[in-house]
């Protein structure tokens, strides 16, 4: 791995499993819904998911409670819309998670990049390079998963549900690098 890019690696330990359920969840634009935060986070942990990753766009710190709720570990990263940033990333320290612009995870032997996707020529070379087996991004609100190379490309759609009408997130098998969109 690039060292540039250390600064930003979560080290597996510190987001290892408790749990015994293979599953990430993953979630982006939540955009202040509370109920559909309530929601995604009842779904992520009634599926036992390990990690949850989210893509960006939370907007207001308040949020932060519903995901204290999570079961299992955090990261996130900022979206184009998160504008009161000192205010996340101190209620997101009071869970002992940390948001960046951009985050590597490694898990379950895999190596997943999260950025919500706002500099297109950004988000296609760190597809393109080659060092993740998974990659995460938001900002579109449309849920997609696709191939790219080697690395699997996965947008959850959007939790809010205010610009598809649909409220969604996504859970990956890391082991057999399937994911899927579900609606919550």
């Amino acid at each position: 791995m690039p060292k540039y890019l250390s600064f930003f690696l979560h080290s597996p330990s510190s987001i290892s499993p408790a749990r015994t359920c293979k599953m990430i969840g993953i979630m982006s634009d939540t955009h202040d819904n509370l109920e559909a935060i309530r929601k995604a986070v009842e779904f992520l942990n009634a599926q036992k998911v390990s990690l949850v990753l989210h893509a960006g766009d939370y907007i207001a710190p308040f949020t932060v409670n519903e995901f204290k709720k999570l079961s299992c570990p955090f990261v996130g990263v900022f979206g184009n819309n998160d504008g009161e940033r000192k205010g996340l990333l101190r209620s997101f320290a009071e869970m002992g998670a940390e948001i960046k612009d951009f985050s590597a995870v490694e898990h379950q032997g895999k190596k997943i990049a999260v950025y919500h996707g706002t500099i297109t020529e950004l988000m296609t070379a760190l597809i393109a390079s080659g060092e993740y087996d998974v990659f995460v991004r938001g900002h579109t609100h449309v849920s997609e998963i696709r191939q790219e190379g080697k690395t699997l490309v996965i947008n959850p759609g959007e939790v809010c549900g205010y610009l598809t009408g649909k409220k969604t997130v996504c859970l990956l098998d890391p082991e057999k690098m399937e994911a899927a969109i579900h609606e919550i």
